[in-house]
């Protein structure tokens, strides 16, 4: 396996939990705060997973709007990418994980392999800016209402593309 990093925007501890749970499947992953994420950071690794948890009407993480620069600064050809997002389908059910879309728009098209699409068929949300044509643009996780799949899902999203990294 090339080497991953999983990278979190987080404020409560949420999403840093779920990017160390992410970590610890994967062989030699390391987990990176994204307020720290930098464009030699990028460089260092092949794999990146990056995950946001949402706020507001469906924005990232705060931390995250320094680290879209370094992603969009960085060149990110070759590189295998994965999304994970955090967010509350009943009380956001109209931004539910929100906050993908923003890192999906920021390496959308600068060369990188995109993996881990999930269908949005076993979700209850309303609306939410990270669904294009009926799927996440990464792996949506709510552990506010729906902790119980966090771990069946986390497990399914890298089966998909673990042969990939």
């Amino acid at each position: 396996m090339k080497k991953t990093c999983v990278i979190y925007g987080s404020s409560t501890g949420t999403c840093e939990d779920i990017a160390k749970r992410i970590a610890s499947k994967l062989d030699n992953a390391e987990v990176v705060d994204a307020a720290k994420l930098n464009v030699e950071t990028i460089a260092a690794y092949d794999n990146l997973l990056l995950g946001t948890s949402t706020w507001g009407a469906g924005e990232m993480q705060d931390d995250w709007y320094d680290g879209v620069k370094a992603l969009k600064a960085a060149d990110l050809n070759g590189k295998t990418i994965a999304l994970f997002g955090c967010g509350d389908s009943e009380s956001y059910c109209d931004t539910f994980c929100g906050g993908m879309a923003e890192l999906y728009k920021a390496v959308e098209g600068k060369g990188a392999n995109l993996v881990g699409m999930v269908s949005a068929d076993d979700y209850n949300f309303e609306d939410s800016e990270a669904v294009i044509d009926g799927e996440f643009v990464g792996l949506a996780l709510d552990e506010m209402n729906e902790s119980d799949k966090t771990d069946e899902r986390i497990d399914a999203w890298i089966e998909s593309f673990k042969a990939q990294l």
